[in-house]
């Protein structure tokens, strides 16, 4: 499915989530709801060519895969018939603050849950990649690190501003960033990355190929976008040790990643399953730049 399709689905969903919410029963004015609700259901809309049919299977599929991604195990049966329900100006079976509050808990129970089960995955990998082969360790426990390819260049310094390639992946492989995808080597000024980026990349020599192991201390923690407490692992290639040119900047590259999320309308079919690009990689407290940039997760 491309970006476009999702974005109508998701839109069409928010929409009927935001009326649903707009109309659900109050206790001290469900008389007055129904009758809105009732009247509203008379007016209905030309939709001319459009297979009505095909776009509520279309949305019905949308709902039904995102339903378990949260971690949260909702009840088919019961969004269908509260569906049902809804639909039809019953009363709802909680009021919208019960509903809000208990939502409100669940998300954070699962949170809690991704956040432990990825901690002690982090903890268990870090100790046993410490005996790999040709692994060495900056921090012990926290950044490792093992040369791709040696470089020959001049050194990245401490406080730098390289200009690199480089992907991220989770523990499972699975890409959640690239300079790729932002349309090629990245400046990156270190001092503005998360801790294990760039204690990671500081003394790398231009030319030189590094696979990064970052656990989540000295990476996002629970913070940001990502899934809470990953482990990180980054490749990257020094392409210049200080980087001349000031153009390609952090809030650039969101620019250029932002277009090309809304440009990319074919070769999509099979992204359902994937993770999208774009990830918030900002300094605490700064404001969304650098899609594809691991910059520091905002401090609260």
């Amino acid at each position: 499915m491309n970006n476009k399709l999702r974005l109508l689905l998701v839109t069409a969903l928010s929409s009927l989530v935001a009326c649903g919410t707009a109309q659900t029963e109050d206790s001290s004015k469900k008389g007055h709801d129904n009758k809105a609700a009732n009247e509203a259901g008379q007016i209905k809309v030309d939709t001319g060519d459009v297979d009505i049919n095909k776009v509520s299977e279309a949305l019905g599929h949308f709902i039904g895969r995102n339903l378990h991604t949260s971690g949260i195990h909702f009840d088919l049966e019961n969004i269908i018939k509260g569906m049902r329900e809804g639909a039809t100006g019953k009363p709802a079976p909680m009021t919208d603050a019960d509903y809000e509050k208990a939502m409100a808990e669940l998300q954070q129970k699962a949170f809690n849950t991704v956040a432990e089960a990825n901690l002690a995955a982090a903890n268990k990998f870090m100790n046993e990649n410490a005996h790999a082969k040709d692994v060495i360790e900056i921090t012990p426990g926290l950044l490792q690190y093992t040369i791709l390819e040696q470089g020959k260049g001049t050194a990245v310094p401490e406080h730098g501003t390289p200009l690199i390639n480089y992907v991220g992946r989770y523990l499972n492989g699975t890409v959640f960033g690239s300079s790729e995808n932002a349309g090629g080597p990245i400046t990156v000024p270190i001092d503005q990355t998360i801790p294990g980026f760039s204690k990671g990349i500081a003394g790398m020599k231009e030319g030189e190929k590094r696979r990064l192991f970052v656990h989540p201390d000295v990476g996002y923690g629970r913070t940001g976008q990502l899934p809470p407490n990953s482990l990180l692992i980054f490749d990257i290639e020094v392409v210049k040790a200080t980087s001349p040119e000031k153009d390609v900047s952090l809030a650039d590259a969101s620019e250029d990643d932002d277009r090309d999320l809304d440009d990319s309308d074919d070769d999509e079919d099979d992204a359902d399953d994937k993770p999208a690009l774009k990830v918030d990689v900002t300094k605490q407290g700064a404001a969304p730049k650098a899609a594809n940039v691991p910059a520091k997760p905002a401090a609260k």
